[in-house]
């Protein structure tokens, strides 16, 4: 039991992304992340204190709706579940407040993204449900085998899609080499 245990922290630690960087004034960063449909995505952001600057925080899905704004932003929490298979960005823009010019420090940034089991607070909802330890673990156990067969499912979908298309090119290339050839032929005599 241990054992299992060990697999599942490392499964989900290892879904976890938490990256940190320095932002300097006057630049945009934003990192990019996709997501399945109907999962959640869960995001914690830190500043570091830096005088005289402004740092504006966005969430952004591919089609640029804003899932989460905040302006001079320090530190905070957001989440939002996909409608559909998407890519979101979080883009952190720093710029100088009060008319003052010239170099600023960069400011530190912190940021980590939970998407899918991992963003689940199974505590909350071991009280929520007075659900035992043992049952709690169960849970977890069921939900990311439900997430690892959904992957599973669409890693199958896209290798179909993929194959038709590359059916359908080795039919284009053939027919166009034949047409290449008699054209050639055509030519030569």
């Amino acid at each position: 039991m241990e054992w299992l245990r060990i697999l599942l922290l490392l499964t989900i630690a290892s879904s976890a992304l938490g990256i940190s960087f320095h932002l300097p004034v006057g630049v945009k960063k934003c990192l990019r992340e996709e997501v399945h449909r109907d999962v959640l995505v869960v995001g914690e952001f830190h500043l570091s204190e830096a005088p005289m600057q402004k740092t504006d925080l966005k969430v952004l899905d591919s089609e640029n709706h804003i899932l989460y704004s905040k302006e001079n932003a320090l530190k905070g929490k957001f989440a939002f579940t996909t409608d559909n298979y998407d890519m979101f960005e979080v883009c952190l823009e720093s710029e100088m407040t009060g008319g003052a010019h010239g170099h600023a420090a960069d400011r530190e940034v912190t940021v980590v993204l939970k998407h899918g089991v991992e963003a689940k607070n199974y505590a909350e909802l071991g009280k929520a449900e007075k659900l035992k330890p043992l049952e709690i673990e169960l849970r977890k156990l069921e939900d990311l085998s439900e997430s690892i067969v959904k992957d599973f499912a669409y890693m199958r979908s896209r290798e179909e899609e993929m194959r038709d298309t590359n059916g359908t090119e080795v039919v284009i290339c053939g027919w166009l080499a034949r047409c290449g050839s008699a054209d050639f032929a055509s030519a030569s005599i």
